[in-house]
């Protein structure tokens, strides 16, 4: 049976500048936005919500939903991607909660889509479908009789 990876990413934007977080994988620096795997117990915002927190110590809830990415990772591994937005009014301090992540960065869309240690093509491409106007509802990821 087919069971793709579930993740959640957050897209943080606040006066032009975009959330990064920054992760050493065999000992290189790589860069992705605030992301993980859903948990059983929770919904996709929910896990958004904690993934941010975790990794960057900002607490926030997505404004609207971004992008679903299907997506096979080098190693064949298969992933859906839920990538939500947040929008804030400046860009806040931040103070990781997860051991795994080296530091939180405030960049712009060009230092970000020119950089050569980003995680994967992932992280670029949630950032050009940010800069494209459709935004969704978060109810077009709701949940049905959660949790259960």
């Amino acid at each position: 049976m087919f069971k793709p990876h579930v993740t959640v990413a957050c897209v943080v934007h606040a006066a032009g500048k975009f959330l990064i977080v920054e992760e050493t994988i065999n000992n290189k620096a790589l860069w992705n936005q605030p992301a993980g795997h859903l948990e059983a117990d929770e919904t996709l915002v929910q896990a958004a919500e904690r993934e941010l927190w975790e990794e960057t110590g900002i607490r926030a809830t997505p404004q609207s939903f971004l992008k679903l990415h299907q997506w096979i990772a080098p190693d064949n591994t298969p992933f859906l991607r839920f990538c939500f937005v947040i929008e804030l009014e400046h860009p806040l301090p931040t103070e990781p909660q997860d051991s795994d992540i080296d530091r939180c960065l405030w960049l712009s869309a060009e230092e970000i889509l020119q950089a050569p240690n980003l995680r994967s093509g992932l992280v670029a491409e949630s950032l050009r479908c940010y800069q494209q106007p459709e935004r969704y509802p978060l109810s077009l990821v709701g949940s049905y009789d959660w949790p259960f």
